[in-house]
């Protein structure tokens, strides 16, 4: 069953946004009751960069200055007044900021400052909140940084990819290694609790030797996270038009520098938490409930999650359809409306849940899902009885947990899209026929 490609489709949420469809009647105020007390999360989306990256097909744009920043800071402005009057009778605690991209800290040192005093101004937050801000090389200087030192972040992602120069020029990444090493240094000289650097395996031209010299000199950083990405190769992304069969994935090559890569950084003293995800603590990562956190999105492209609703603007790859979506964020003069999103019934919640506990550690708690859907899960997905069997899938050493097995783990992204269910597979399909073949990548 499994002699084949493992790398079907990340699935870092579910339902994925190509499912998502036009709401009607649907208001936050209808909602905001689900962000009242604490423990909530709060996202803000920036979407631009100053380069796109050859494999990237997510929300962002380039070719902006300071202007079109300007104008859609002034958009989130506004939006955070009107979501902060909103919610003000249910005085939410946001426990969670993270602030991502596009490019966050393409914004210039003003513009930084202006972004956390309208998130200062409009929203509560916990006394110990985590605060995360995603980077890149070219954009981390020692005035941004110092920003955000000041803002009390508490966790930087710095995206470096590769330290050859070869293996980013394939990738078009902005940066070079000089630049990325020493970005790096001078983000470590700020002590911040985390520093994440995330790393691709799978390029092509790369070798586990040129894979394992990258993490090396990645650890001689002192890193705190590291998250190792396959490379994907999707629709929207510029190597998909320039090199389309040069980047057909090698999954054989691919997955022996997964094995070699990981079993380097858990040799090094790292925890491995997912797939991608490996923290430098060896201690086992506690259960943490994540199938029904709320979490509210600022800007254009960013997802909120209230209970079964999930909404954000219409899905974009595009730069054409990406600049149309935050000119229409920009000229919104009432932010309540969802008008994009969708409302999940109770079978899919299910699925998420699943989806969200067991491709990562510890796993999905057996006895929590008993008391959240008053149903068992291994009757709701006969098929994890098949993966047990198949090695894919086991009973923690306490049976608290169904957990990934080190080969399960492996196998993460086949694994995953196995659990979709048809009718969101439908809808991710009818989306694809629309707007999934185009040749606007710029």
């Amino acid at each position: 069953m499994w002699n084949r490609n493992p790398y079907i489709q990340y699935m870092y949420s579910y339902p994925h946004k190509t499912a998502y469809r036009t709401l009607e009647g649907v208001s936050l105020k209808d909602y905001a009751h689900l962000l009242s007390g604490t423990g909530h999360g709060l996202y803000l989306h920036i979407p631009f960069c100053q380069t796109r990256c050859g494999y990237c097909n997510l929300f962002s744009v380039t070719g902006q200055g300071k202007e079109a920043a300007d104008r859609y800071l002034q958009a989130v402005g506004r939006q955070a007044a009107q979501y902060g009057e909103i919610l003000s009778p249910f005085h939410p605690e946001f426990s969670d900021l993270t602030i991502g991209g596009g490019t966050p800290l393409f914004l210039n040192e003003a513009q930084l400052t202006d972004m956390f005093h309208i998130l200062k101004r409009h929203f509560h937050f916990a006394k110990h909140r985590e605060l995360v801000v995603e980077t890149a090389p070219n954009q981390t200087t020692r005035e941004k940084l110092t920003i955000l030192k000041q803002a009390g972040v508490t966790r930087v992602s710095m995206g470096i990819q590769s330290f050859s120069d070869e293996e980013l020029r394939t990738l078009k990444r902005g940066h070079c290694a000089r630049r990325a090493r020493e970005a790096l240094a001078l983000l470590k000289t700020f002590d911040f609790p985390c520093v994440n650097v995330d790393f691709i395996y799978g390029i092509p031209g790369q070798t586990v030797k040129s894979l394992l010299a990258s993490l090396k000199e990645a650890l001689t950083y002192g890193p705190d996270e590291i998250f190792l990405y396959p490379l994907y190769i999707k629709h929207g992304a510029i190597l998909e038009r320039c090199h389309k069969e040069a980047f057909v994935p090698d999954a054989g090559q691919t997955v022996s520098q997964y094995r070699e890569a990981r079993r380097y950084l858990i040799s090094e003293g790292f925890r491995q938490d997912s797939m991608r995800r490996f923290v430098r603590e060896k201690e086992k990562r506690a259960f943490q409930e994540c199938g029904f956190g709320t979490s509210l999105a600022l800007g254009c492209g960013g997802r909120s999650y209230l209970g079964n609703l999930h909404f954000c603007t219409p899905y974009a790859i595009t730069r054409e359809e990406s600049l149309r979506q935050i000119e229409a964020f920009e000229h919104t003069s009432d932010f309540s409306g969802i008008t994009h999103g969708i409302l999940l019934s109770g079978e899919e919640m299910k699925r998420r849940y699943l989806i969200r506990h067991l491709l990562i550690c510890p796993g999905l708690d057996r006895e929590r899902y008993e008391q959240q859907f008053k149903s068992r899960v291994s009757e709701d997905f006969p098929v994890l009885t098949d993966w047990m069997g198949e090695g894919v899938v086991r009973l923690s050493d306490d049976k608290k947990y169904l957990t990934l097995t080190e080969e399960g783990m492996e196998l993460s992204d086949c694994l995953g899209p196995k659990l979709i269910s048809s009718d969101i597979r439908k809808r991710m399909q009818e989306w694809e026929a629309v707007y999934g073949q185009t040749d606007d990548f710029v």
